[in-house]
């Protein structure tokens, strides 16, 4: 028996067939007649000396050498794929990809390009705004930031480069200041409140903040509910309410002076975002200025924490 692959084009044959079971679709996606592709499989069967296929009357299946063969043989084509994209994206020295939930791309991340752009002319950055768990070789991810407990062993395989820390304290119009000068008195403000707290352990809501400031939470929270954080934001930047807002979404707010936060009392999850490239990629010259203006940011948003009684919560996920 000898080590020796047969041809690609052969292998390629199968593969396609083997995951539609159709000779005609097989051929069809890869844009050559069927009989040509019969010839290469019965290429590949005369390489290995045994069928690969039953040819029934209106169909295929896989005999038993077909079914050890096919899924390394689909497992070894996504490789070479990946490999390839991989080699092409090194050519790209251009173009950068970013995936971040869309919360931190629309509050934290878009009012910011307009500045990396001026400073990095030569890099074009785009975004990949999803929660999904992307894969930096197959979607041709470079940066990813996600919201997340950090795991004791690491992340396998990734670099991280950044962790960027995540509070969360009353904040309100800056109109509604005078109605609310204390803590206390928020137990009579209409509360914004966020339905993704609710995928925290333990909740990162109202009744946390007012039980780390001392306070009696109201029996009735009444006030409009949000599923995402970043509506909740605009809902108080609109004056309807006192929302927990979490500082990373809301410090364009802050700095702008749409949003106030006057209170010492701060919410701090054991969560936070991190900032993820492939191992061994943080030193490409696009990936390495957009990291080291992505920690020049975070650095001034640390601005915000001054005066701040921070209360440690331990935290699973919130979604971003």
């Amino acid at each position: 028996m000898t080590d020796w692959l047969p041809p690609l084009t052969a292998l390629r044959a199968f593969e396609a067939a083997a995951r539609r079971l159709s000779f005609q679709e097989a051929a069809s996606e890869l844009s050559v007649t069927p009989a040509a592709l019969s010839f290469q499989i019965k290429s590949l069967e005369a390489h290995l000396g045994a069928p690969l296929f039953h040819r029934l009357n209106r169909r295929v299946v896989l005999t038993e050498a077909g079914h050890a063969l096919a899924p390394h043989a689909t497992e070894g084509f996504d490789a070479l794929r990946t490999g390839w994209r991989a080699a092409q994206r090194q050519q790209e020295s251009g173009v950068l990809t970013v995936t971040a939930g869309p919360a931190f791309t629309a509050r934290w991340l878009a009012p910011r390009m307009f500045v990396f752009a001026r400073a990095h002319p030569e890099v074009e950055l785009r975004f990949a705004a999803t929660l999904r768990i992307l894969d930096f070789a197959r979607d041709e991810i470079d940066v990813a930031i996600r919201f997340g407990v950090p795991r004791s062993e690491g992340e396998p395989g990734l670099h991280q480069a950044l962790a960027i820390r995540e509070w969360m304290t009353p904040m309100m119009h800056p109109d509604m200041v005078a109605d609310y000068p204390t803590p206390a008195s928020l137990a009579r403000a209409t509360l914004v409140h966020q339905d993704d707290t609710a995928l925290v352990d333990p909740p990162m809501d109202w009744p946390a903040w007012f039980r780390a400031a001392h306070i009696d939470a109201p029996a009735a929270q009444q006030g409009p509910r949000f599923s995402q954080a970043d509506h909740a934001l605009d809902a108080a930047q609109a004056g309807l309410g006192v929302v927990l807002g979490r500082v990373s979404l809301a410090d364009a707010a802050l700095r702008q002076g749409a949003l106030v936060a006057p209170f010492a009392e701060a919410l701090v999850p054991e969560a936070h975002f991190r900032v993820f490239c492939a191992d061994g990629a943080q030193d490409r010259p696009g990936i390495r200025a957009f990291l080291d203006w992505l920690a020049a940011e975070v650095a001034a948003m640390e601005d915000h924490s001054a005066g701040r009684r921070m209360i440690p919560a331990r935290d699973r996920r919130v979604p971003g």
